[in-house]
């Protein structure tokens, strides 16, 4: 671990403790956050038969150490192959914890990509990045190789090759545009308009939902499932957002057809984690706090 300057090991590890915290609680919020079509909730488990909000809870606070872990090796690091290499390691070694955690059941492997990154990303900054310093430091470290990385293919680059779209991989090399240019404006721009976190959380997920090439959702019901779900969520938003009485019957309306067609938005639900986590961090509060 590479100390910076004028900051103390302790500091490096006060600081590690803050992001995995707030990678960890962004990840139980966004699972206990309903309605949510499709998708695990406070409700029930949406079009899963494998997965409850506490086997969720359980992962995410089992990912806790792992997310300390990235943040101490990544402090005030240089983006470089070695690290790359590292994160990497680091993150395979939380999966096979993650699942130790849920018997087996895939809950978060997809957040601890995009959260895994973030994190990093945040401690080779120091914990005082801005939103777009953090996605693009986290954007470097994603292009990156990693060797060691499994030559086998998941369901989701299976679903990205077969469609000819982008999935995860793509949308942290190219600095995740969908927290950055959907989802993060619109949670802050519902927040002004006078929407409580609560719906504000859920209109950030539609704007993601709305252009997101979801490989969850490719897998499960093609090409034609992802493109009703994205015109599902845009509906949603057009009619006010979940503030308002239209929006609320839109999404209900796209929660029946996501559950009708066994769908399940995992990809976006993690990025609506992965914008919580950045939302939170991107505050001098939080950099004044940590340092």
């Amino acid at each position: 671990m590479q100390i910076r300057p004028g900051f103390s090991s302790t500091e490096a590890a006060r600081c590690a403790t803050a992001l995995s915290e707030l990678a960890t609680a962004a990840l139980i919020d966004e699972a206990r956050l309903s309605p949510k079509p499709g998708l695990v909730d406070s409700r029930g488990s949406g079009a899963h038969q494998d997965l409850t909000l506490a086997l969720m809870e359980r992962s995410a606070r089992s990912l806790q150490p792992t997310f300390h872990a990235l943040a101490l090796h990544s402090w005030c690091r240089p983006v470089d192959v070695a690290l790359r290499q590292r994160v990497g390691k680091l993150g395979r070694d939380g999966e096979r914890q993650m699942m130790a955690a849920t018997q087996g059941v895939n809950t978060h492997r997809g957040a601890i990509w995009a959260l895994g990154l973030l994190v990093s990303a945040a401690a080779m900054l120091g914990g005082q990045g801005s939103a777009a310093q953090i996605t693009a430091q986290a954007a470097a470290l994603a292009c990156l190789p990693d060797v060691d990385a499994p030559k086998s293919f998941s369901k989701g680059l299976r679903a990205t090759q077969r469609y000819k779209l982008p999935g995860a991989r793509e949308e942290a090399q190219q600095g995740f545009p969908h927290i950055m240019q959907c989802a993060l404006p619109q949670l802050r721009r519902s927040r002004r308009n006078g929407a409580d976190d609560h719906l504000a959380q859920l209109d950030a997920l539609m704007a993601i939902m709305a252009s997101l090439s979801d490989t969850c959702v490719l897998s499960r019901a093609g090409l034609a499932g992802l493109q009703s779900m994205q015109l599902g969520a845009r509906l949603v938003l057009a009619a006010g957002g979940c503030a308002q009485p239209a929006g609320r019957a839109a999404l209900a309306r796209l929660d029946g057809l996501m559950l009708a067609q066994n769908a399940s938005p995992g990809g976006a639900a993690d990025l609506l984690a992965a914008t919580l986590f950045i939302d939170r961090i991107s505050t001098r509060a939080f950099a004044d706090d940590h340092q």
